[in-house]
C-alpha cells in the first residue's frame, strides 16, 4: 500500500511538472509570437521617417574663349542638380504625407548679402520622364542689422579664428508641406534649379521627412507605450483564438469519440490485469 501511494505521488508530481512545462512553453511561444507580430506590423505600417540625398550643383562657367575665362562672374547659367531617388523600388509610402525641403549652406559673403531674394525650383519626374509635380519657392539670407552683426562677430571671433565656427547660414526651403505620391506614378528623379547666377553656396542637401499623424505618430513618438499596448493586444487576441479553438476541439464529436475509446481501452487493460492477478 505504501509503495502504491509513493508511486501515485511521484506520478502526480511528474504530471504537475509536465503540465507546468507545457503551459510555460505555450505562454513563451504566445509572447514571442505577439512580439513578432507587432514588429512585423510596425515595419510594414510605419515608413522610414527621413530620406536625405546630397545635392551636387552644376553650372556653366563664363569664359571669353576656350582658354580664357571671364574674370567677372563665375556662372553663366543657373546652378542645377539632378537627384536620383530610386531606380525601380518605390521609395515613399502610399497615403503618407511628406514634407520636402532643400537645405542650402551659404556663406555670409558680400555677394550673398547683396543678392537679396532668389527663387529655388524643383521638378519631380517619374520613370518615364514625365513631370509629376513642381514647386518654386523664394528665399534669402536671414537679415542682421549692422549692430547685431558686429556684436555677433565680436562674441564669436575666437571660434572664427580657431576654425570652430564659420560665418555662414543654413537656409531651409520648404518645397512641399503635404506631398503624397501617386500610386501609378512613383517619383524617381528630381531636378533642382536655383534661379540666380550671383550666389555662393558651400553645400546643399535634399530632405524628405514623413509627417506622421494618428497611429503612426503614436507608434513612432511613444515606442515603449505603443509596443506594450500592441504586444498585449496581440497576446489577448491570440489567447482568445486559442481558447475558442480549444473549446471547438473538446466539444467536437471526434474528440468525444477519442476520449470514449481511450476510456474503453483503459477499462479493458484494468480488467485484463485483474484476471491475471
Amino acid at each position: 500500500l505504501y509503495k502504491t501511494r509513493t508511486q501515485t505521488g511521484v506520478n502526480n508530481v511528474r504530471e504537475i511538472l509536465f503540465r507546468g512545462t507545457v503551459v510555460a512553453l505555450i505562454t513563451a511561444l504566445l509572447v514571442w509570437l505577439s512580439i513578432f507580430m507587432y514588429i512585423a506590423f510596425y515595419y510594414a505600417y510605419v515608413p522610414t521617417i527621413s530620406h536625405e540625398r546630397p545635392v551636387y550643383l552644376k553650372f556653366k562657367a563664363c569664359y571669353k574663349s576656350l582658354c580664357e575665362y571671364d574674370s567677372g562672374k563665375g556662372m553663366c547659367s543657373f546652378p542645377s542638380a539632378h537627384i536620383k531617388l530610386t531606380e525601380r523600388q518605390r521609395l515613399l509610402m502610399l497615403g503618407q504625407p511628406y514634407k520636402i525641403h532643400l537645405d542650402l549652406e551659404m556663406p555670409e559673403s558680400p555677394t550673398n548679402k547683396d543678392l537679396g531674394m532668389f527663387m529655388v525650383c524643383a521638378d519631380f519626374h517619374g520613370s518615364d520622364g514625365k513631370v509629376l509635380a513642381n514647386s518654386c519657392r523664394s528665399t534669402m539670407l536671414h537679415y542682421r542689422s549692422y549692430l547685431l552683426d558686429t556684436l555677433y562677430k565680436l562674441i564669436f571671433s575666437p571660434f572664427f579664428v580657431f576654425g570652430n565656427s564659420e560665418e555662414k547660414q543654413n537656409i531651409h526651403i520648404e518645397l512641399f508641406s503635404d506631398f503624397e505620391e501617386i500610386e501609378s506614378e512613383p517619383i524617381t528623379d528630381i531636378f533642382i534649379e536655383i534661379q540666380t547666377t550671383h550666389i555662393e553656396i558651400y553645400s546643399a542637401k535634399f530632405l524628405i521627412n514623413a509627417r506622421f499623424t494618428g497611429l503612426r505618430f503614436l507608434m513612432y513618438n511613444w515606442p515603449i507605450f505603443s509596443a506594450a499596448l500592441g504586444i498585449t493586444s496581440n497576446l489577448v487576441f491570440i489567447a482568445i483564438v486559442c481558447m475558442v479553438s480549444w473549446y471547438q476541439i473538446i466539444n467536437s464529436e471526434e474528440y468525444h469519440h477519442y476520449i470514449q475509446n481511450q476510456h474503453e481501452e483503459k477499462t479493458l487493460k484494468d480488467f485484463d490485469s485483474g484476471e491475471c492477478d
